[in-house]
């Protein structure tokens, strides 16, 4: 069964599972933890927790992996509430949840982006049980803020993280200015992009591409170029996400020539244009008045075999 586990085979480790009480073996706790562990690892979060009842009409007891494994296999198909449930039932039961537990659960309620939950784990709950917090704790709650909109927390957990004894990174640095890209805050996604270097953290691509997309919700067109011409100074290429995001920054400031010019760069970068590029550099030459450039791109897109969207076709 360890081995199906390892390999991502949960039905047949679930097939074993079962097999046993035939051949007079009785499985126990390490048994269905291999088993729900497997699941977890398939992303097959239901199957893992039917496993419960299985257990209990056996009388083996779930311990402190058994509920990981549970709350680890709810975060990866995004039931954040079920996650909670079992966290509190950990406590109810006198399992006691780990670093693990917790940390699973803070990216159970991550990925939903719901971040009043993600922080109160974090700064009431695990202090409450005396979990020290780790750099996946911070980043996951911080990520939960970027996603759920509350950027002005996410730079406060940031701030938090070495009254924590913890050294923010590449992804809590990220994850920030992401939150200030949602926020509408370009000068404050701008200031931790420069901060990054003077704390030894080098920015990757999602890095700027959160940066240059600030600029783009703002209009700021020359930044997010600067942003995007500053990228292979870093050794980092430039991506679909990085021009797409510099091309809506172009055309948000109506300069419909650069973003022509950035669609060319790519093709010549074999970057490979998306719909959204198209999307936002038709949308350029829509806000000139452009239309036979527009309707020119709109062929150019069934010519490389994209096919346009309703918002290529409004603008």
């Amino acid at each position: 069964m360890n081995a199906c586990g390892k390999a991502k085979r949960w039905a047949q480790a679930l097939r074993l599972l079962n097999s046993m009480p035939a051949l007079r073996i009785l499985p126990d706790a390490a048994s269905y933890n291999t088993v729900i562990n497997a699941c977890q690892r398939g992303g097959q979060w239901q199957v893992a927790l039917s496993l419960a009842s299985s257990m209990l009409e056996l009388r083996v007891r779930p311990n402190e992996i058994t509920y990981n494994s549970w709350i680890s296999a709810c975060a990866k198909g995004g039931q954040w509430t079920t996650a909670l449930f079992l966290l509190g039932e950990m406590v109810d039961l006198r399992v006691t949840p780990d670093l693990i537990s917790f940390n699973s659960a803070i990216n159970a309620c991550e990925k939903s982006g719901e971040w009043q939950a993600a922080v109160g784990l974090l700064l009431s709950s695990m202090p409450g049980q005396s979990i020290v917090a780790d750099q996946i704790s911070c980043n996951a709650a911080i990520s939960a803020c970027s996603k759920g909109g509350q950027w002005q927390l996410a730079l406060s957990l940031l701030g938090k993280m070495p009254d924590m004894r913890l050294k923010a990174n590449l992804i809590s640095c990220s994850a920030a200015i992401s939150a200030c890209e949602k926020g509408g805050q370009w000068q404050l996604s701008l200031s931790l992009l420069q901060l990054m270097p003077e704390i030894q953290i080098l920015p990757n691509e999602i890095s700027y591409n959160a940066a240059i997309s600030s600029c783009e919700k703002d209009a700021q067109w020359q930044l997010a170029l600067a942003l995007l011409c500053l990228m292979p100074d870093m050794a980092i290429a430039p991506g679909q996400i990085s021009y797409n995001a510099a091309i809506s920054a172009c055309a948000q400031g109506g300069q419909w020539q650069l973003a022509l010019s950035l669609l060319s760069r790519m093709h010549a970068l074999s970057v490979t244009p998306d719909v959204i590029s198209y999307n936002a550099a038709i949308s350029a030459s829509e806000k000139d008045g452009l239309w036979h450039v527009s309707l020119g791109l709109l062929g150019e897109m069934l010519e490389v075999t994209l096919v346009p969207d309703v918002i290529s076709y409004n603008a």
